[in-house]
């Protein structure tokens, strides 16, 4: 499996990642230039670093690797995100339909739509998610879904 993520992330970083990637560092640097924008512009870096190789990782919400409640910091990001929204979370979510949509008129271009839209998804509310391994995300979500689980049967 290895050996497919490697090849799609190449074929991928060739065939318009490394474009993808560079707009999000662009936006980084765009939102870096007012100080009030660093944790945009954190944000932007990091997703930016994934875009450029996708395959073999996965963007997680940091409550789903963590037991620790959110608290006022959810309410903070919550804020945050709807203000990154308006001036550049839409435009950077229409590019990547876009280009999901362009990718899905090919077969072989199927896998790079799915990364395209997760990428979209990503663009609305970037404040709070992490990338991780595949594994490590199927990992958390099982022991949320266990801890979900053990919590209704209490009832």
């Amino acid at each position: 499996m290895d050996g497919i993520r490697f090849l799609g992330n190449v074929l991928w970083f060739v065939l318009g990642g490394v474009v993808a990637g560079l707009g999000w560092y662009l936006a980084g640097m765009v939102a870096a230039v007012t100080i009030i924008g660093l944790p945009w512009a954190r944000a932007c870096f990091r997703i930016g670093t994934y875009t450029f190789f996708p395959f073999g990782r996965e963007i997680v919400w940091k409550s789903e690797l963590s037991d620790e409640p959110q608290g006022a910091m959810g309410v903070l990001r919550l804020i945050g995100n709807v203000i990154w929204f308006i001036p550049i979370g839409l435009s950077l979510m229409i590019i990547h339909v876009v280009a999901a949509m362009a990718c899905f008129i090919t077969i072989i271009g199927i896998p790079f739509g799915w990364a395209h839209l997760k990428l979209a998804a990503a663009s609305v509310f970037p404040l709070g998610q992490r990338i991780v391994p595949i594994e490590v995300a199927r990992l958390a979500r099982e022991r949320n879904a266990s801890a979900q689980l053990a919590t209704h049967r209490g009832r």
